[in-house]
């Protein structure tokens, strides 16, 4: 997980849509970076529709919610469809921006070793610095969470 304090590495990520993103994009606006294990999984989905029902308040603080994680655009596509998510999923195949911001780690699963994305989320000030790091994030918890942080 990077430190408070870094400035926030750059990427350029295409969206569920196939448009491409980078942070820069967003400099003078709170971003709420968050890193996810997979789409349509039951934590990932009650984290995102969680992030998706607090959206006008986060609106109204002037924050935008970015979900990232390696799956396809396709798979975001349909995992914005499906649950009527209304912010920014980033596909991340090659694990640029995952492993840039170090959430590409060792897990545990029922005794059995394997790489994955750890949950967690990085708020990003105006001027792209990391402001709040949140690792091994509880899925339910984390949107309220981060509200109360912005």
């Amino acid at each position: 997980m990077l430190e408070v304090g870094t400035k926030a590495p750059d990427f350029k990520l295409p969206d569920q849509n196939g448009e491409m993103h980078s942070l820069k994009d967003y400099k003078g606006k709170k971003v709420i970076l968050y890193f996810y294990p997979k789409d349509n999984t039951s934590g990932c989905t009650k984290q995102a529709c969680s992030f998706g029902e607090l959206m006008p308040q986060f609106k109204e603080k002037g924050a935008v919610i970015i979900g990232v994680s390696k799956d396809s655009v396709a798979s975001h596509k349909k995992f914005e469809e499906k649950y009527g998510l209304p912010f920014t999923l980033l596909s991340d195949v090659d694990r640029v921006a995952i492993e840039a911001y170090d959430v590409w780690k060792e897990k545990k699963n029922y005794g059995k070793v394997t790489m994955g994305v750890v949950r967690t989320t990085y708020l990003i000030d105006e001027k792209g610095v990391i402001v709040k790091a949140f690792g091994n994030v509880k899925a339910a918890e984390n949107p309220s969470q981060m509200l109360e942080e912005v």
